[in-house]
């Protein structure tokens, strides 16, 4: 991916704050244990906003990177879960489809990283996810590379992840990974969507974002589901911006890549449903850049700690 830096001083970043709703609803000090730093422990915040993942006041919206990915192996029950216990709405997953067509939800096109793959099919390199059936990839161990108490943790199928975050009450953040690798993965994700109960009108308004790096992929969502709230991964460049307002709701950049003058000039058109276009960061898992990317005006911030960041920006 290419992208165009913008870059401002902190102090005319702190002149361009943008704002966006975020209601705590009561709920119990969420305490967990077994972090990456070894302690964790965070009050958890639900949030919610009048667009999918919208922003209204000067908090940003957090969204747990492949699940709390920092606690727990990323994109699976687990991370969802672990998500949930620190009492954030908002995951982040990667749906990709099997040989079959089935999509499951990991996040490299192949499966050596976060799974056993290797031990279980040692013939079969170089182990893309689309070589093999969903039977066969329910077989994988995707928890044991992360810590031996998730030994046996599978890699979940979209509907499995799914039923499990709406079981939590949770809200997605879902990207379609790689498209030009598996056609019709569109279609088909809608249909899992469709099944799950995830198109109806409360999760299509206020509990789903579809999000890609591939804007061809976006617009085949957004033709064929023109309700569903979009984004775009990426920093297309400031002139370039107006055309993709045409089909998406948000523009989504790595931290990297912004400043406060690319945050304001995203925020001055409107998106593919006539609201402000939205900026959701990435992927940001310190406390000191989910301040400084605060103060450009983000609407949302992803990473992989959501509990560092919420305390950070809250």
């Amino acid at each position: 991916m290419h992208t165009r830096t913008a870059t401002v001083s902190l102090a005319a970043a702190a002149l361009l704050g943008v704002g966006a709703l975020l209601l705590p609803t009561p709920r119990p000090p969420a305490t967990d244990t077994g972090s990456a730093t070894g302690t964790e422990t965070v009050t958890g915040i639900r949030t919610v906003g009048a667009q999918a993942g919208g922003r209204s006041d000067a908090a940003p919206v957090v969204f747990a990177h492949r699940g709390a990915s920092a606690y727990a192996p990323e994109n699976t029950l687990a991370a969802v879960d672990r998500a949930d216990r620190l009492g954030f709405d908002w995951v982040e997953n990667d749906v990709q489809l099997t040989r079959d067509g089935v999509p499951v939800v990991i996040h490299d096109t192949d499966l050596k990283r976060t799974t056993d793959v290797e031990d279980v099919f040692p013939d079969r390199a170089p182990w893309a996810v689309k070589d093999f059936t969903s039977a066969e990839i329910a077989r994988l161990d995707a928890g044991s590379w992360f810590g031996v108490r998730y030994t046996g943790t599978r890699v979940p199928t979209l509907r499995q992840y799914l039923d499990r975050i709406g079981r939590n009450r949770q809200k997605l953040l879902l990207e379609i990974k790689s498209p030009k690798l598996y056609p019709g993965i569109e279609k088909k994700t809608l249909r899992v969507l469709r099944r799950a109960g995830w198109l109806d009108r409360d999760h299509v308004r206020s509990r789903l974002v579809i999000q890609s790096f591939d804007a061809g992929s976006l617009k085949k969502v957004h033709r064929q589901r023109p309700d569903i709230t979009t984004g775009f991964l990426g920093t297309p460049a400031i002139a370039d911006l107006t055309s993709y307002a045409a089909f998406t709701d948000q523009i989504n950049p790595s931290y990297t890549s912004i400043g406060a003058d690319y945050v304001a000039a995203v925020h001055a058109l409107d998106g593919a449903h006539g609201k402000k276009l939205r900026v959701n960061t990435w992927t940001v898992n310190d406390a000191a850049t989910a301040v400084k990317v605060d103060l450009l005006g983000v609407d949302g911030i992803i990473t992989n700690t959501p509990d560092v960041v919420r305390k950070a920006t809250g």
